[in-house]
């Protein structure tokens, strides 16, 4: 036996455009956190040792190498800073996709390092790796103040 209702029987729908706000929102919330959440704060650091280092795959790589009396060097050639450029000129016109890997003395100044740096980006590359030594297996020491 059926009963009759006055009350009409409608059936459920799912409304997807709130759920869509929702997400929206969502999304622009976790943006917002994540960007507040980086500070760029310089820290002294040691930069020639690092234990997370991550070994790179080199086969069609540039080694380019500042050593702490401020020479430069092409793989294990010294070379004169001015002809710097114009060899990774070269070098870039045939291969604009190997990999550079800059590695620079502990004692190097700073200066020389960016110098080479700024040679590298003229000659067209981008993207440019710093070669470290990996302590993996030693403790971190505390940073003194």
């Amino acid at each position: 036996m059926r009963v009759v209702t006055p009350i009409p029987h409608k059936k459920a729908r799912i409304e997807i455009i709130p759920l869509i706000d929702i997400m929206f929102f969502l999304l622009a919330s976790f943006m917002m956190v994540s960007l507040s959440q980086v500070h760029m704060k310089g820290m002294k650091v040691n930069l020639p040792t690092g234990v997370s280092g991550e070994t790179q795959n080199k086969r069609e790589y540039i080694s380019l190498s500042v050593d702490k009396d401020g020479y430069f060097y092409f793989d294990k050639e010294q070379i004169d800073f001015d002809k710097v450029l114009p060899k990774l000129q070269a070098i870039y016109a045939a291969s604009p996709d190997a990999k550079v890997f800059v590695r620079g003395d502990r004692d190097a100044l700073h200066g020389n390092v960016i110098r080479l740096l700024n040679q590298i980006r003229a000659s067209g590359y981008n993207k440019i790796a710093f070669e470290i030594k990996s302590e993996a297996g030693k403790a971190i020491p505390a940073p003194s103040k």
